[in-house]
Formats: structure tokens, sequence, C-alpha cells
């Protein structure tokens, strides 16, 4: 199915994209903060993506994608930096609204983030001689430390909301390593993973969710306090 990938692409981003008009929800309000911060956590995953595929840490099988290439990775895995986040971040704020007093202590958050950071050195250490892991959870701990010292406002509703954004990420991300299909969309090196899988997902995988969605969500807010105070 040459364009799998991009159906789910564009399956993630509709309802979302459609959704941020509901006179309610007003999503749309966001987007003057939300796409900058998409393009700087860009600016990080992109060139970390590349350098991967270059390398032969990760690829993707060309049964699955259009055939247009830009810098060495699909369009659709350009594609996937933009949707995937907007989707989430949607997801985020809507929970927010509906739930609005679902959040976690400052003194849980500040626990369960310390607790993160040191499973996360922990593993870093272990892992330090295969890439993914390694480089993975060395970003997580670097942002989680800016994030709790900034804005942890943010963590608080995060934690809570990421559990039911991990349900939609099983599901694209189960697709995207094998699951359902014949083939992967996107393979790993083992020998640069800790070799343990969710169904066909790599571990490692809810980590680089979590913080490619944790980058956009703590720029966002802090571009929307910034446009807030100019005007």
């Amino acid at each position: 199915m040459t364009y799998l990938y991009l159906l789910l692409d564009i399956g993630s981003l509709s309802l979302p994209l459609i959704f941020s008009f509901h006179p309610k929800l007003k999503f749309y309000n966001y987007w003057k903060a939300l796409f900058p911060a998409i393009v700087i956590m860009m600016a990080v995953f992109i060139p970390w993506d590349i350098i991967f595929t270059d390398n032969g840490f990760w690829g993707f099988n060309e049964a699955y994608f259009s055939g247009i290439n830009i810098v060495n990775l699909p369009l659709e895995e350009w594609l996937f930096f933009i949707c995937i986040p907007f989707a989430c971040v949607f997801t985020h704020y809507s929970l927010i609204y509906f739930f609005p007093n679902t959040q976690l202590s400052t003194k849980k958050t500040r626990l369960i983030t310390n607790i993160l950071i040191i499973l996360m050195l922990v593993l870093t250490f272990i892992f330090h001689d295969r890439w993914y892991p390694m480089v993975n959870f060395s970003y997580a701990i670097l942002l989680l430390l800016i994030v709790k010292h900034y804005n942890v406002e943010v963590l608080q509703k995060y934690y809570l909301t990421f559990l039911i954004i991990l349900i939609p990420f099983f599901i694209v991300n189960g697709i995207l390593t094998g699951s359902l299909i014949e083939n992967e969309v996107v393979w790993y090196n083992n020998d640069e993973t800790m070799g343990v899988r969710i169904f066909t997902i790599p571990v490692e995988d809810s980590v680089y969710a979590f913080t490619m969605i944790l980058t956009v969500l703590a720029l966002t807010k802090y571009f929307k306090s910034k446009f807030s105070t100019a005007n």
C-alpha cells in the first residue's frame, strides 16, 4: 500500500484540524503559538532523524511511501512531525477543556519527574553504547530538567493527558512498526535499541513521543504567554 504512511498522517490530522474550529474549543486560537513551536521541535528532531537514517539506526520501507524524498527523508516523515504533534497538542488542550480540574499537585509532579530522570539516567548508563536509547533518554532528561524548572505547570497536566494520547499513539505507531500489516513501514536496527518492544513498538518510541509532544507543548505555552503580553 504505497500511500499508507501518508494516509496515517492525514488521518491523524483530519479530525483535530476540523474540530479546531469548534465554537467551544476554538483551538485555532493556539495556532499562532503552536506552529512556531512545531518548527523549533522539527529543528531538533529532523536532523536527529536524518543522522539516524544515514547511519542505519532506523529506516523506511519504500513499499509504503509516495517516493518523494526531502534531504534523505520521505515526505511522509516530514509530515509526521507536523500532523502528529498538532493532533496530540489538540488532544491535550481538549482534555483540559473538558476536564479542567484534572491535574497533579506540584509535589507529585516533581516526584514523578525526578523518578523519570533517575530511571533514564540509569538506562542511559546501561545502554550508553546504543544510539537510540542514549540520545533519546539524554534529550528527555535535559527537557524534563528545563520544564520542571521553568514551567512545571505543563507537566502537572501533561503526565495525565499523555496517558490518553498513548492510545492513538500505540495504534499509529503500531501500524508503522508492523502491526496489522505484512511488513513494517519504519524499521529499527536492533543493535541500536534496548531490544524491548511493546507489541511491535520499540519501548524507546514512547519516550520519543513523550519528548516530542512535550517540546511542542512547553514552547506553545511560552509563545502564547509572550503573544498575550505583547497584545
